[in-house]
């Protein structure tokens, strides 16, 4: 029983240590710790410690339900969609436990009446698993969607063998032997886990604690740019001044062409430096001046901008605000991530015929700010790979293929998402999404 105990509480604490900002991890720990107390029961009980033992028993049996709950209930979103209403109902969630351990702490011996248990610690149970299913059912982003296929085929059946063998089963036969079958759905939830976070990642962790498949490139490419940047610059900076020392030390009257090659010299130094600077821009961390923001006149502002770049190319460009959320974001930044989806629109469309439509539409869950196309569309090994660094369906020598690279890390660093959806039959549509906790307020739609 201990291997259970220590086993379930290093997984707590790898949730933590991953990211323990994440509200999904701190549950998941929770409940993972207060199922990991269960494997001291009969450890306590063995050394005599019976009143200890029936205590531990109580507390795993009535706690770790809840956290169940709220863990799946913070993975699948439900608390951006109220805060109000979300912190009541998550109080009055609590009442049976309480109810529970007062009940149990109040007579002689720590009885654990497994039939009220069951009452209401059973839908706890089946409401996780629905909420589970439903996160991974929900859920477009094709990455996002294989790990959260991975940590419902890691967590339901789990819970529902613990719901079945230990609340179930008490409730009708209190001596049922649960242990055994219960530890083998553990055993695997574990092994499993373990090997499919250096695979895909499960709640987060994946590989060195990675929290998402493309943090690695992104950091990678930004790594690699810094050091371009840094080495460059430097040799660029020894280049001019020669250029300029040897420029200063020819004699009057010169042959021009001496002149002209070093005017080439000193316009491709320069050229040199700008690009890398291009590259640094779009790779490094994004820091954020948030303020509150009219989404939709925004989403107005950057669409005029782009308008005379639309009448040059033959394309008719759209925008339907149906809502005019005010969101806490940086206006800067977003801005120049929308209008990146603008110019990749307006170049993916055909000339004449093309049409663009910017759409801000609002949700229970977020708002999403979207831009659609009909051009010739993707393959869904493009868009999966879109938001890599340096990848490109495009040529040309001004495309470093950072454009998406940069929207991805914008809306990283917003705690949204960007989002690609493609047909090869034709048209993209690329989202903007941020969370419900960004929205300050919802105006009526433009």
């Amino acid at each position: 029983m201990l291997y259970y105990f220590f086993a379930l509480l290093a997984a707590a604490i790898v949730l933590l240590v991953n990211d323990i900002r994440n509200a999904a991890n701190r549950w998941a720990a929770f409940f993972l710790v207060f199922a990991a107390i269960g494997g001291l029961a009969d450890t306590a009980a063995d050394m005599g410690w019976s009143i200890a033992a029936r205590g531990i028993e109580l507390l795993n049996l009535t706690v770790t339900p809840y956290g169940v709950l709220m863990f799946a209930m913070t993975y699948s979103g439900l608390p951006n969609r109220r805060r109000k209403p979300y912190s009541l109902l998550r109080w009055l969630l609590l009442l049976p436990v309480f109810a529970m351990l007062a009940a149990g702490l109040a007579m002689p011996g720590l009885p654990i009446r497994y039939g009220w248990l069951l009452l209401w610690s059973g839908p706890y149970y089946v409401i996780s698993c629905i909420l589970l299913v439903l996160a991974l059912w929900r859920e477009k982003d094709t990455r996002k969607r294989r790990q959260r296929l991975v940590t419902t085929l890691l967590f339901v059946p789990t819970l529902l063998a613990v719901l079945m063998f230990i609340y179930v089963a008490r409730t009708f036969a209190p001596d049922f032997p649960f242990f055994g079958y219960v530890a083998a759905f553990i055993s695997y939830s574990l092994a499993a886990g373990l090997l499919l976070a250096f695979a895909y990642g499960v709640l987060g962790v994946r590989l060195r604690f990675e929290r998402d498949p493309l943090e690695s490139a992104m950091k990678a490419a930004s790594s690699g740019t810094n050091l371009l940047n840094h080495t460059i610059k430097n040799e660029i900076g020894k280049i001019a001044i020669s250029a300029d020392n040897a420029r200063r030390s020819l004699p009057p009257g010169v042959d021009e062409e001496v002149q002209q090659h070093l005017a080439i010299i000193e316009r491709s130094s320069e050229h040199m430096r700008a690009m890398v600077e291009r590259l640094h821009g779009r790779t490094k961390a994004i820091e954020l001046r948030e303020e509150p923001v009219r989404l939709d006149l925004l989403a107005s502002s950057v669409t005029e901008d782009y308008s005379e770049r639309a009448e040059r190319a033959q394309v008719i460009v759209e925008i339907h605000c149906r809502c005019a959320p005010t969101v806490v974001c940086d206006p800067v930044h977003v801005r120049e991530a929308l209008g990146n989806l603008l110019a990749n629109a307006i170049e993916a469309s055909p000339s004449p015929g093309g049409r663009v439509e910017v759409a801000l539409n609002a949700s229970k869950r977020n708002v999403t700010l979207s831009v659609g196309d009909n051009g010739p569309g993707m393959t869904r090994s493009q868009t999966a790979r879109a938001f890599e660094p340096f990848y490109s369906t495009k040529n040309g020598s001004n495309n470093y293929g950072l454009g998406l690279s940069y929207v991805y890390n914008v809306m990283h660093a917003h705690g949204g998402s960007a989002e690609l959806s493609g047909k090869e039959s034709g048209g993209v549509t690329a989202s903007l999404v941020f969370p419900r906790k960004k929205v300050l307020r919802q105006n009526g739609g433009g």
